[in-house]
C-alpha cells in the first residue's frame, strides 16, 4: 500500500512540473512559428505554418541589430561578474571558516542580512552615480557580484568545512605561503562547488532584468532580457517577435543548465554529505 502511494505521488509531482514548466515553454515555442495574426490570438492552437526563420530574422535585426549588442554585453557582464564571485567568495570562505575570531559573528550576520534584506534601488543609484559608474556595464559588474556574493560564501564555506585542516598545515611545513595554500592546494579542491556558483550565478545573471533596467539605461548598454521591450508598446504587442525573442534568450542557459544540471546538486548537497 505504501509503495502505491509512494507512486502516485511521484506521478503527481512529475505531472504538476511539466503542467508548470513544459506547457508554458511549448506555448513560447508554438507562438514563434506563427505569423503576427494567429498570434495575437494567444492560443493554444498548432501554427498554420513556419514563420520561425523570418521572426527570427526581425528579432534580431531589429533596431540595429540590437540582440547581438545585448548578447554580447550579457556575456561580458556575466563572464567578469561570475569570475569575481568564484575568486573572492572562496576566500572569504577559507578566511571565516579557517580563522576564527571575534568578527566572526558580525561578518556572518551581514552575509546572512545580504540574502535576506532586499536591495535599495535609489541609494546604489546615488552611490554609483558618485563614483561615476553610473550608466557603465563594470558599474553594474560591481552590482551584481555585491548581490551574488553572500550566497557564493555560503557556498564555499560549507565546502571548505569538509577539508581536513591538516591539508594546510602540512602545506605550510612544507614552505608554503598563505596565498599558496589558498590558490594551489585548497582552490584546486573545491572544484564541485565552484562548478555549482558559476553555473547558479551564470544563469541568474544572464537572465537578470531588474538589475540592468535600473543601472544600466540605454541602447548600447542593453542586455538580452531587456530586448523583450523591442515588441512591446503601450497599443500594441507583436507576440510572434517577442516569443522568439524569448526562445533566442532562453536557449543558452537552458544549455547550460541541462548540461551541468548533475554537477550543480553535487556541489549543493556536498558539504551536507561529506564528514
Amino acid at each position: 500500500m505504501s509503495f502505491i502511494r509512494k507512486y502516485w505521488l511521484s506521478a503527481v509531482a512529475i505531472l504538476v512540473s511539466v503542467v508548470v514548466f513544459l506547457v508554458p515553454f511549448a506555448f513560447i515555442v508554438l507562438t514563434a512559428f506563427k505569423d503576427p495574426k494567429q498570434a495575437s490570438l494567444l492560443d493554444f492552437s498548432w501554427p498554420q505554418g513556419n514563420y520561425l526563420w523570418g521572426n527570427i530574422v526581425e528579432v534580431v535585426t531589429t533596431r540595429n541589430w540590437m540582440l547581438v549588442t545585448a548578447f554580447v554585453n550579457s556575456s561580458i557582464l556575466t563572464v567578469a561578474s561570475v569570475a569575481l564571485l568564484v575568486i573572492f567568495g572562496a576566500m572569504v570562505g577559507f578566511v571565516l571558516q579557517r580563522r576564527k575570531t571575534r568578527l566572526n559573528g558580525l561578518i556572518e550576520f551581514l552575509i546572512l542580512a545580504g540574502l535576506m534584506i532586499p536591495p535599495a534601488v535609489v541609494p546604489t543609484i546615488w552611490l554609483l552615480q558618485g563614483i561615476q559608474l553610473f550608466g557603465r556595464l563594470h558599474g553594474l559588474i560591481l552590482i551584481e557580484v555585491a548581490y551574488g556574493l553572500p550566497f557564493t560564501i555560503l557556498l564555499y564555506r560549507a565546502f571548505i568545512s569538509t577539508i581536513p585542516r591538516e591539508l594546510d598545515e602540512a602545506a605550510i611545513i612544507d614552505g608554503a605561503r598563505p596565498f599558496d595554500v589558498f590558490f594551489k592546494v585548497i582552490l584546486p579542491l573545491l572544484w564541485p562547488v565552484t562548478v555549482t556558483n558559476i553555473v547558479v550565478q551564470s544563469v541568474a545573471i544572464f537572465n537578470d532584468f531588474t538589475n540592468p533596467l535600473y543601472y544600466l539605461p540605454g541602447n548600447a548598454n542593453a542586455t538580452v532580457q531587456l530586448t523583450l521591450y523591442n515588441f512591446q508598446s503601450q497599443f500594441n504587442t507583436s507576440y510572434n517577435l517577442l516569443f522568439t525573442n524569448i526562445v533566442l534568450i532562453t536557449i543558452p542557459p537552458l544549455i547550460v543548465f541541462l548540461f551541468f544540471n548533475r554537477q550543480i546538486v553535487a556541489g549543493m548537497t556536498a558539504g551536507a554529505v561529506k564528514g
